[in-house]
This record gives C-alpha cells, sequence and structure tokens, in this order.
C-alpha cells in the first residue's frame, strides 16, 4: 500500500487543503462542460433559471433531441456536488427529460450561461 499524498483532483472534483480548513470545487469539470456543449463564447448570466417558470410546462414548443438535453442534464446533476444553488434549476429542468420541449432546452443553456460566469466557485469547509 501507498500513500498518494493529500488528494488534488480526483473524478472532476478540485480539494485544496490548508490550515484554514478545506476548498473543493469544479472549476475544471465546469469548463469542460462549457466546451462539450460549444458555450465557451457565451454571454454570462447573472442568475441560474429566469423566474418565469410558467414557461418551462409549455406543450406547444417544439419537440427537441432528448439525447444532448440528457448529457446536459446529467453533467449538470454531478455540478451540484460543488453548487447547491444550482439545485433548484437543474432539478426542475430534470422533470422533462421525457418529454423535452425547445424551452427546456433553452431554459439548460441558461444554466451554463451562468456557469460562464461562476467557473471558480466551490465549498469551504472551516477548520475548527
Amino acid at each position: 500500500m501507498h500513500d498518494l499524498d493529500m488528494m488534488h483532483y480526483f473524478l472532476g472534483m478540485e480539494v485544496w487543503q490548508d490550515a484554514n480548513g478545506i476548498s473543493s470545487g469544479q472549476g475544471k469539470y465546469a469548463v469542460e462542460i462549457l466546451k462539450r456543449f460549444r458555450m465557451m463564447e457565451c454571454k454570462s448570466m447573472t442568475t441560474p433559471m429566469a423566474s418565469n417558470l410558467k414557461l418551462l410546462s409549455d406543450s406547444s414548443s417544439e419537440s427537441v433531441d432528448a439525447t444532448m438535453y440528457c448529457q446536459m442534464i446529467g453533467s449538470l446533476i454531478y455540478l451540484t456536488n460543488t453548487r447547491p444553488y444550482i439545485c433548484f434549476a437543474v432539478n426542475t429542468l430534470s422533470q422533462f427529460l421525457t418529454d423535452t420541449r425547445h424551452v427546456h432546452l433553452i431554459a439548460a443553456k441558461h444554466i451554463l450561461r451562468y456557469l460562464k460566469g461562476t467557473v471558480d466557485y466551490g465549498l469551504k469547509y472551516e477548520a475548527n
């Protein structure tokens, strides 16, 4: 058995340890998500979801390919490990995995645009 020293990066999670506590983030993973869905050049948003949730239940908008939408939502679900403030928006959109409409894809891209402006966010655990 070998001691591999302190953990720094594991399964998309970045971990920083010092005398003040432990910080974790997924900045590198967030950048990979933005690149994967071609959103690196997008304009950033200040909120993860638009406040008008009535649009999400709109069945009049056209259906879209659910494969990319499912991949997008799956990536965002894993990102909620270090970003609990996007949980509501991601959970709301995950309810439309079976009947994906264009309006749902726009809302998912809104979360990605928010992610663009918050790539360096993470969690901090204080040492006692």
